[in-house]
């Protein structure tokens, strides 16, 4: 019986962040949103070098919060890379975060074709991340103006303009 309960948890945690359709409902949309700051966000470069996320301002930031083993970040990785190549000449950065070691995000990257930007989140579990992968969109601004859990097709046309249109 003690064993039945973190299963169900686990399972319905992964059942809600594994929508394959793109439809998920877990879009934060309250008004804190907007108080969210991108400077909330602790990032380091795979060197260790912290990044000053105030150097985006003026661009829309989506991060993506994924890890090596999480299959629905995998499986969403391939429709980030062609949103990435369909925005390249717009103003919006991609970032992918993980809490994982470096060692396993440099063997991650050499077995695999994406052109991300892997940062190390160091402050991943004060930023209420409840599954994986979790995505945020700040604005221009540096304000949180979306927030999703669980895949999504993001080279659809209506997340392109998602992403367009967040920057204007």
């Amino acid at each position: 019986m003690k064993l039945v309960y973190p299963l169900f948890v686990l399972f319905f945690i992964g059942f809600t962040a594994c929508n394959e359709d793109g439809s998920n409902k877990n879009k934060v949309a309250s008004p804190a949103i907007s108080e969210f700051e991108i400077e909330k966000i602790k990032l380091v470069d795979l060197q260790n070098n912290f990044i000053d996320l105030k150097q985006y301002k003026g661009k829309t930031v989506f991060i993506n919060f994924w890890a090596t083993w999480c299959k629905p970040c995998l499986q969403e990785m391939p429709s980030i890379q062609k949103a990435m190549d369909i925005l390249k000449n717009e103003n919006v950065v991609f970032l992918f975060a993980t809490d994982e070691a470096v060692e396993q995000i440099e063997k991650f990257k050499k077995n695999k074709p994406y052109n991300f930007t892997y940062v190390i989140a160091e402050n991943m579990e004060t930023l209420n991340i409840m599954a994986l992968p979790t995505t945020y969109i700040f604005n221009a601004d540096g304000k949180l103006v979306f927030s999703e859990m669980g895949y999504k097709k993001w080279d659809d046309q209506k997340n392109i303009d998602l992403l367009l249109n967040i920057g204007k």
